[in-house]
């Protein structure tokens, strides 16, 4: 009676792989799903900052099994010691990828072309990648851009990834990025925080705010527009509640009909919201409010003074709305993705939706502080798959109450010009 051999297939990691925990995670996953390894290289750092290398050799009892632990360990750096150039199969139907595309990750990766390795251009998470037709360049795709004969990549053969590494650990934001909690030190995370951004100014790089009308509510607008003032927020993602909120706060004084000043509901305060956004549209918008000195204070109107594009997606709930809300929201993601690239802070305060939205369009490499007072906000961002983040329990206005004296009370912030 004859038995079949085992399959074996020779993987090789290199990069910070012992201090980020990457290849005791590769050999867990090797063991756990019914394969096993030799190591036969091994080669490790002496100094923090110096790369380490191993060579494995992958068995697995059939075939089957064996691709199923190359996969796994795909997405933690493994590429095969064997290199061989990518797979492209032209897709068939438009809005489709072919059946065994490569699906990507928001980690920085590669596919190899003609025997060399060439950098994947606009990485996100949940796409394809797209070989130009000269075979020379490589970028991600979202499905519904898919046309038909465009040439995708199938499996995992000539692609690889880079995880993001673990640094030194020396500053809290690469500390406090892992669980949520509403024990941590708020105050040392703000500073941080505020630390990181400064940072992301000094390196020529955009910050992108992410908020959700809680930031009005909580009586935050205004430090938001000291924020834009100062220029530390360079793009602007929300939904049509934050910008009704705001033009409501500047137009009636109010939030949701409560006074933000006395926080008492004002008489036919319910009718705000619906007046606020009736002005506008009859206006034609929130550029020619400003423009004829209707609107003249608030989050929107530091945006359009300043400059600051801001995308607003609308959703099925939105009264109005505003003229100026994407309600097609394939046009609203192409408009975010517009934004993004320079990218290299994300600060997301009190909007579930909308910090997943952005948390799926970002690259691993763009630090995120996600700010909410459901810590399962947070937690969800997270386990989708955005792991740079950092995630502060609090409500919106001390948060940014906190964030506005670590960046402003000095004289080192980067004011506009404009």
């Amino acid at each position: 009676m004859s038995t079949s051999s085992p399959q074996v297939e020779e993987v090789e990691l290199s990069g910070h792989i012992i201090d980020s925990l990457l290849l005791p995670k590769v050999l867990d996953q090797i063991l756990t799903r019914g394969g096993s390894y030799v190591i036969k290289d091994i080669r490790i750092g002496r100094r923090q900052e110096d790369p380490s290398y191993v060579r494995l050799e992958v068995q697995a009892p059939t075939a089957e099994r064996l691709a199923e632990i190359l996969s796994e360990i795909h997405d933690h750096g493994a590429v095969p010691v064997n290199a061989e150039d990518c797979q492209v199969v032209e897709a068939d139907l438009d809005g489709c990828f072919p059946e065994n595309f490569y699906s990507t990750t928001n980690f920085r990766t590669q596919v190899r072309l003609n025997g060399e390795w060439i950098d994947v251009e606009d990485q996100e998470m949940d796409c394809g990648i797209l070989i130009d037709p000269e075979g020379a360049a490589a970028r991600c795709i979202p499905m519904a851009s898919v046309r038909k004969g465009d040439r995708i990549v199938v499996g995992q053969r000539g692609v690889r990834v880079f995880p993001t590494e673990s640094q030194s650990r020396q500053n809290l934001f690469e500390f406090m990025g892992s669980p949520v909690s509403s024990e941590k030190p708020k105050g040392v995370t703000v500073r941080e925080i505020a630390a990181a951004m400064k940072r992301t100014k000094q390196a020529g790089e955009k910050i992108l705010a992410v908020l959700g009308p809680a930031v009005v509510h909580t009586g935050g607008g205004e430090l938001v527009s000291r924020l834009i003032r100062a220029g530390y927020i360079d793009v602007l993602f929300a939904g049509n509640a934050l910008a009704t909120h705001d033009v409501e706060q500047a137009l009636y004084g109010t939030s949701l009909g409560v006074s933000l000043e006395r926080g008492l509901p004002t008489e036919e305060g319910h009718e705000h919201h619906l007046r606020a956004i009736n002005t506008i549209r009859r206006l034609g918008g929130l550029a020619q409010a400003v423009e004829k000195g209707v609107l003249r204070s608030g989050i929107m109107y530091e945006c359009i003074r300043h400059r600051v594009p801001f995308v607003l997606a609308g959703s099925i709930r939105d009264d109005g709305p505003l003229p100026e809300v994407i309600t097609d929201v394939l046009q609203a993601q192409a408009e975010m993705r517009r934004h993004i690239p320079g990218v290299g802070f994300a600060l997301m305060i009190a909007t579930m939706l909308h910090s997943i939205a952005t948390g799926n369009l970002l690259p691993g490499w763009v630090k995120v502080a996600c700010v909410d007072i459901n810590p399962a906000t947070v937690t969800k961002l997270m386990d989708r798959g955005s792991i740079q983040t950092v995630g502060v329990v609090s409500d919106a206005e001390p948060f940014l109450r906190q964030l506005v004296h670590e960046l402003l009370d000095d004289e080192s912030h980067p004011q506009r010009t404009s």
